[in-house]
């Protein structure tokens, strides 16, 4: 072998073993990844609990270490259903406002217009005078955008249709189809920004089906937790008040709305319906103290929010102004003057924990439609840990058995191929840890399974050596051809080996695609140690020792 190569593959095999060494001490590792991420969002501001932390570990030496999946760190793990029929009343209620003022024109023709009561996926207008219902409906339709499609914008987004004196709207399948997939998109999305905004290590977040999600999350305390976290829309409104009621079943009246006090048990607001402004035109929020020094969350507005917000309160001074969320006023306060630059602070009866996730929630949006959960589970550490345990007992054994069989099949040359096995572990675990990945029950299945392959390339390659040394070819050469010959079959194996992983990984979800990256891995790693790193081993004790004649 060139002189080139075994450098080469001193420098690979050097690097797995150092990389591995962090999650020898994972523990103290990641404590020190915690605190040197957490520093370096605090902008360089380290607590002397972080510098501690900071401290466990050398800067000098590697710092990344395997992620551990919900089976091996416990978590919590739900199935969300979304309800995406919410959105197509949000829609119709969108919708109204644009076409009382698309018909503010035709007064003469249609004569009054009113909403009729109707479906939530459904907005009836009514006119007063029939006679124009032809001019209305070219108005409404006036609208309509389009769908974008595959060959461009050809599919209308509103169906039109006349029922007596009434304007039936509704969403055409294609536009229902197509908001069903963005209500989806926005969904995950929202979901892991807001996971990932609570610092969790490697969620898996992913859409099952045509309305479902899945979200599994490791190192979070439990199912319930999660669910405080990503369970709220966090649909955050500004809506005037009209006035404040202790009767639950008033009567709000058309277009107005009726919801809780959050803080006054008893206490109901009625409220106008069409809120001045929305949590969607909200860029940043942020946990603050009030000027009592109590828990609140200050927020900013974009440029269309503040202005809307600066107008409103330079125009209602003196008023009461509702701040909504999820259908609980959390704060009525008076506006006491013009509040320009859309800057605010909402107070309210909060701890610090909850002023937290409440300022998370609305900087990460609000999820489009409301979410029920089908299934949920958490997975405690204490299991995450047994089963740890299991999976180090399983991959021990199995080392042991194939170490043994190997040294009692070819022995001096199988303990060559086991200082090889050894560094094919741990360039599989380096690899794991250098791109990211999440090591799971089913992963851990995988590199057991590695090593079984592992140990057959060298079944294969020494059988070659044999076969050599019994046509009389002497040490060096019987060695050089055996490897040499032994290659094609090896890479025929282990290319169809590596070609299932892969169709594994692009069909499977969660345990499947766990199995599959560290076969996928452990087939290239066995593969270079195997052909490569047994190699030099076995060349340099030829180099060493120089023997006349060896028994394979």
């Amino acid at each position: 072998m060139a002189l080139w190569k075994r450098i080469l593959i001193l420098v690979v095999c050097g690097w797995g073993l150092l990389a591995v060494v962090p999650n020898l001490n994972y523990a103290r590792v990641e404590r020190h990844n915690d605190a040197a991420a957490a520093i370096e969002a605090a902008a360089g501001a380290a607590t002397a609990e972080q510098e501690a932390a900071l401290a466990e570990w050398p800067s000098f030496l590697p710092s990344s270490i395997v992620n551990l999946g919900l089976d091996l760190r416990g978590g919590a793990h739900l199935l969300a259903e979304v309800r995406v029929e919410d959105v197509y009343k949000v829609r119709m209620d969108a919708l109204w406002p644009e076409v009382r003022d698309a018909l503010k024109d035709l007064r003469d023709q249609v004569g009054t217009v009113r909403r009729a009561p109707s479906p939530d996926d459904v907005l009836r207008v009514t006119l007063s005078n029939p006679d124009g219902i032809a001019a209305a409906v070219e108005a409404i339709r006036a609208l309509d955008g389009g769908v974008m499609t595959l060959t461009g914008v050809g599919q209308s987004t509103l169906a039109v249709t006349v029922e007596g004196n009434d304007i039936v709207i509704q969403l055409t399948a294609a536009e229902k189809q197509a908001t069903d997939q963005r209500t989806m998109q926005q969904s995950l999305e929202i979901i892991r920004r807001r996971v990932d905004e609570a610092g969790t290590r490697e969620p898996t977040i992913q859409r099952q089906g045509e309305d479902r999600i899945l979200i599994q999350v490791p190192g979070i305390g439990s199912a319930d937790e999660l669910k405080k976290l990503i369970g709220k829309t966090a649909k955050l409104t500004f809506n005037t008040v009209l006035r404040t009621t202790t009767d639950a079943g008033a009567n709000p009246g058309a277009r107005n709305v009726i919801f809780p006090s959050a803080d006054d048990e008893g206490v109901y607001y009625i409220l106008e319906e069409t809120p001045v402004v929305s949590g969607d035109e909200l860029v940043d929020s942020q946990p603050s103290f009030d000027q009592n020094g109590q828990p609140a969350v200050s927020f900013r507005f974009d440029s269309t929010g503040a202005r809307k917000f600066g107008d409103y309160t330079a125009g209602h001074i003196g008023q009461p102004f509702a701040i909504v969320l999820d259908g609980e006023v959390i704060s009525a306060p008076v506006i006491q003057s013009h509040i320009p630059g859309g800057s605010g602070i909402i107070t309210g009866n909060f701890s610090v924990e909850e002023s937290t996730r409440l300022a998370v929630l609305l900087r990460a949006g609000a999820l489009p439609a409301e979410m029920s959960f089908l299934e949920e589970r958490t997975i405690g550490p204490e299991l995450g840990q047994d089963s740890i345990d299991a999976g180090r007992m399983a991959a021990l054994i199995g080392a042991a058995i194939v170490s043994l069989y190997i040294i009692a099949s070819y022995g001096w040359f199988g303990m060559m191929a086991n200082m090889a096995l050894a560094v094919n572990i741990a360039l599989i675990m380096a690899v794991l840890s250098a791109i990211g990945a999440t090591l799971t029950l089913p992963g851990i299945a995988g590199i057991v399974l590695t090593m079984g392959m592992a140990v057959d390339a060298n079944v294969l390659i020494y059988e070659r050596i044999r076969e050599e040394l019994r046509d009389g070819a002497n040490p060096r050469r019987a060695v050089e051809a055996g490897f040499e010959r032994a290659f094609s079959a090896i890479m025929d194996s282990n290319l169809t080996g590596f070609l299932t992983a892969i169709i594994m990984y692009w069909l499977g979800s969660g345990a499947v695609r766990g199995f599959a990256v560290t076969l996928g891995l452990g087939i290239i790693t066995s593969m270079f140690t195997a052909v490569y790193v047994t190699r030099l081993i076995v060349e340099l004790w030829l180099d060493w020792k120089r023997p006349k004649t060896i028994v394979v």
